[in-house]
């Protein structure tokens, strides 16, 4: 089956020229065979004006992308994917197109920070080198790339031996762009023009205290700024967008469906996207396929002439989309999500195991070896048993977003100690994962915090304790805000709070008090009252894992039951 659809575009940068990392992949010609069982195609004109391709020849043009890295360059414990495995599975369809006459692009839709101790701790290193012996091209700038101080940020860029893109970033004091916009890939003859973008919630999602003298600007605007000046002074034949800007089901006024139904038609002829972290496979137009499983046939989405695509998360797939372009017409015939030594539970002889959904990927014995220092720089640490505790603290996202729980408490009486404060607050969006009864290593607690946020306390008199939790106690649950406390009790009802005590005792108007939170919170993120300009205000230096690793050691064998929610807080 082939969809045909035929779109007019016309082509068309920023102010900043492309740096001399840009690989210009090798001229190519002939033609990529393609046998398929189903075939999508999208057709649209290009203008010629400035043409280098040859008129009738076919073109064979292949993107590979993946996103929402997370610092996942390792294999997980059953062996599902790692950057060794994908390395095999690049190369070897390198190998094949460039073989059959085609060219490669390799793109990321970005958040490569955050989420594996031993990545978490080597400020990404292994990441972003990986990805440089992978053979990116460029990617888009995630949101976590915010999570650490920009310092980080500027050395992770020169790790990458390709472009960190994003063109609606911008520094507050001069109001320059502080991140290259686009990119520029000559491939066989055919000019194309990849632009990055990053989601403006950035500004409340992000670390405030590594973002403040920074503007997420909306990036939609900033595509049709771009795309109206690469017309005028790159003439591109094809404009690509790698983004950190989610896709969600189709939704019309959210990330990259809004950004493709915002630009003139055809303007975009693909969005590699990231930031939802979904492997993005369609039923119909606005319409996902919610049942989709791994090996299963993939469609991309189409909205307003561009192709939007996505790979899930980690590395767990390699996005593959092969095109054809001839006499400025570009065609996609076919689209896979590959997924990279992905792995189902079956029933063997009775007993439960998991076993390989497609042909297992080797891995690549040189990118082992470069990775394997690395994982080993920090697993001795992180593997020791530093804790007990006699049952599970529960931070699963579905629950610690939505109630009160024992290791949302634990953290707030943690962090709320350390400052020797009288009332601790912690968000549950920064509690990523639960601890299961039995050892606890800093491993598990990295886990939980991995974003390296450090103790902050304010001094407050009551009545600014009440104006503050009348915002915090209020904000919904299901969100990363949704407050977990210690030392307080009081009633919410959703615009105010009453009935507050502090340490058992009716809060004093005329009494000072002692507010332990984040920085992230105290910075004025999630929407919890900025703090940190406060004269009172003091970073304590402590960083969070560490306080609540030292927490369990001090209190180990830890009684989890101690820490659950008594009623303290209740909400009408």
């Amino acid at each position: 089956m082939k969809l045909g659809f035929s779109v007019s575009t016309n082509k068309g940068n920023s102010n900043t020229q492309p740096r001399n990392k840009i690989r210009n992949t090798l001229l190519l010609g002939s033609i990529i065979t393609v046998a398929l069982a189903t075939t999508v195609a999208c057709t649209k004109s290009k203008p010629a004006s400035t043409q280098t391709w040859e008129q009738g020849v076919t073109y064979n043009l292949t993107i590979l992308h993946t996103n929402d890295h997370h610092g996942r360059f390792w294999q997980n414990k059953n062996g599902e994917y790692g950057m060794a495995a994908r390395k095999t599975l690049i190369d070897s369809l390198r190998t094949e197109v460039e073989g059959n006459g085609g060219s490669l692009l390799l793109l990321s839709g970005g958040d490569i920070n955050t989420g594996v101790p031993e990545s978490d701790l080597l400020n990404a290193e292994p990441d972003f080198k990986g990805m440089t012996k992978l053979g990116y091209d460029a990617m888009a700038i995630g949101n976590h790339e915010f999570d650490n101080p920009l310092e980080i940020l500027k050395q992770q860029e020169e790790w990458a031996d390709f472009p960190l893109l994003s063109a609606n970033i911008y520094n507050k004091e001069t109001g320059e762009r502080m991140f290259q916009p686009y990119a520029i890939f000559m491939q066989q003859g055919i000019k194309v023009a990849v632009i990055g973008l990053t989601t403006e919630t950035t500004a409340t999602i992000g670390n405030p205290e590594y973002t403040n003298g920074i503007e997420f600007r909306d990036p939609k605007a900033e595509a049709v700024k771009v795309i109206a000046k690469l017309k005028q002074d790159e003439q591109p034949d094809l404009i690509f967008a790698a983004t950190h800007m989610g896709h969600y089901d189709g939704n019309m006024q959210m990330g990259d469906v809004a950004l493709a139904n915002y630009v003139t038609e055809g303007d975009l002829d693909m969005i590699v996207g990231g930031h939802s972290q979904e492997p993005l496979c369609m039923e119909a137009p606005n319409v996902v396929n919610k049942g989709y499983k791994p090996g299963d046939d993939c469609m991309p989405d189409f909205q307003n002439g561009a192709w939007i695509v996505q790979a899930h998360e980690w590395g767990k797939y390699v996005g593959r989309a092969d095109f054809q372009f001839k006499d400025g017409e570009l065609t996609l015939t076919n689209y896979q999500l590959i997924p990279v030594n992905l792995k189902k539970k079956v029933e063997i002889d009775g007993e439960t195991q998991r076993v390989f959904i497609q042909d297992e990927i080797m891995e690549d014995p040189d990118m082992i070896a470069f990775l394997k220092p690395f994982q080993d720089k920090g697993s001795d640490e992180l593997n020791v048993v530093k804790a007990v505790i006699n049952g599970k603290l529960e931070g699963d996202r579905s629950v610690v977003r939505l109630q009160p729980t024992n290791l949302g408490h634990l953290i707030a009486v943690a962090q709320m100690e350390r400052a020797n404060a009288d009332i601790g607050v912690m968000n549950s969006g920064g509690v990523r994962d639960s601890i299961a009864a039995g050892n606890v290593t800093y491993r598990d607690v990295l886990i939980v915090q991995p974003f390296g946020n450090i103790i902050t306390y304010t001094d407050l008199t009551g009545k600014e304790v009440m104006d503050y939790l009348a915002v915090v106690a209020n904000i919904p649950a299901g969100s990363g805000g949704f407050a977990q406390f210690a030392g307080v009790s009081l009633v919410a009802d959703g615009t105010g709070v009453s009935d507050v005590k502090i340490g058992g005792e009716p809060i004093d108007m005329a009494k000072t008090y002692r507010l332990a939170v984040p920085s992230f919170n105290a910075a004025g993120g999630d929407g919890y009252p900025k703090l940190a300009d406060h004269p009172t205000y003091v970073n304590t230096g402590f960083a969070d894992a560490e306080v609540l690793m030292q927490y369990l050691m001090e209190n180990s064998p830890v009684d989890v039951s101690m820490y659950n929610s008594s009623g303290d807080v209740v909400y009408k």
